[in-house]
Formats: C-alpha cells, sequence, structure tokens
C-alpha cells in the first residue's frame, strides 16, 4: 500500500503536490503532515529533490491561505458576518469564533501569521482575520511563506527519514497515513453533523 501511495505522489509530481497543498488549506481532503511526509519518502526514493518539493508545497500552502485571506478582505470585518451566519455549520465556526481570532490578530498583530503556521488548528484561518484587518499583501505572503516553508520542511525531512528506513517502516507508514486522513476526515464530517450554534447548545 505504501508503494501505491508513493507512486501516485511520484506521478503527479510537483504539481500535483501543489495542488494537494492549496486543497489542504481551502477544505481538509488530506493533512499537510501525510502530503508532504510522503514527499519527503519519495525525496528518500530518489523520485523527487527536497528544494523544488519544499517550494511547490510552500506555494500550494501560501495560495490555499491566501483563499481565506481575500474572503475576508473583500468583505471586511462586518460583511463577513451574514457568510458566517450563512455557511458557519459547514466551516463549523460562528461569528463568537472569528470576533475571538480578530480580537487575537489585532492584538499582536501581524507576527501571528507567521507564528500559527506552526500550529495545528487555526493555522489556516489566521488568514481570515488578516484579511478583515486589510494586512499589507507583502507582508501577509511574507510571513505565511516562511512560517509554512519551516514546518513544510520539518514534514518533508521526517519524510526523508522515514524513506531511508522504509524496508523496516513498509508495513506501518501506509496503513498509518491511510488510518490518519481517514480518521481527519470521519472527524470532520461528525463536527458538521453534530455541530450546534452556542445559542443552541
Amino acid at each position: 500500500m505504501t508503494e501505491f501511495i508513493l507512486d501516485a505522489i511520484a506521478w503527479g509530481g510537483y504539481v500535483g503536490i501543489f495542488l494537494l497543498m492549496a486543497l489542504e488549506n481551502v477544505v481538509p481532503p488530506v493533512p499537510s503532515e501525510v502530503i508532504m511526509g510522503l514527499g519527503g519518502m519519495a525525496v528518500a526514493r530518489g523520485d523527487m529533490n527536497f528544494v523544488p518539493l519544499l517550494l511547490w508545497g510552500t506555494a500550494g500552502t501560501t495560495i490555499g491561505n491566501y483563499f481565506w485571506y481575500a474572503i475576508g478582505r473583500h468583505f471586511g470585518y462586518h460583511g463577513l458576518r451574514p457568510f458566517v451566519d450563512r455557511w458557519g455549520r459547514v466551516l463549523t465556526v460562528e461569528w463568537e469564533d472569528v470576533e475571538k481570532l480578530h480580537g487575537f490578530f489585532l492584538k499582536h498583530g501581524g507576527k501571528t501569521v507567521f507564528v500559527f503556521r506552526f500550529l495545528p488548528t487555526f493555522r489556516t484561518m489566521i488568514s481570515l482575520p488578516a484579511g478583515m484587518a486589510c494586512m499589507p499583501y507583502w507582508r501577509f505572503f511574507l510571513a505565511t511563506f516562511l512560517g509554512s516553508a519551516i514546518w513544510n520542511a520539518v514534514l518533508a525531512w521526517a519524510g526523508v527519514y522515514l524513506g531511508k528506513n522504509f524496508e523496516q517502516l513498509d508495513h506501518y507508514v501506509g496503513p498509518v497515513a491511510i488510518a490518519l486522513t481517514v480518521a481527519i476526515v470521519v472527524g470532520y464530517i461528525y463536527r458538521v453533523v453534530t455541530w450546534k450554534p452556542r445559542a443552541k447548545r
């Protein structure tokens, strides 16, 4: 199974990595930990090179995060509320969550965009208040790209290490990657189905 996944990564190439990483930051079908980790394993096998993998993956992360930044910038703080009220169930977010993120962003400044790239939660959604606060484009792209590059490099190097020990880990890596992806997807679906606004809890 691991061979099949790695062959699929190699077949998609760097453009496939870019698209997966961009999509992962809009809707989470496959977590970045799996994408970049398997990309690192492809590097260890000689199917990819580390630097292009990192650059393409980070570019995809940056573009995916720009999606939320653009929404926040387009609608603004007050104009975004109807969007959140309408799609909050799908996003499992309500206006109070957006208010907290917005307040945190205003209090701690643009450095939060860089720092949040290392956090498993809210590392994508922090782009929303960045757009709402009209953070300059260049600062947003720079902070997002640099923070994501560091995080993606860690994930890719972990994959390289696993790839060099492929024989010992072959029976575990594929099932673990699949199990992690399925768990995230099932967890998201469960959250959407069971999620209720605070007013109804």
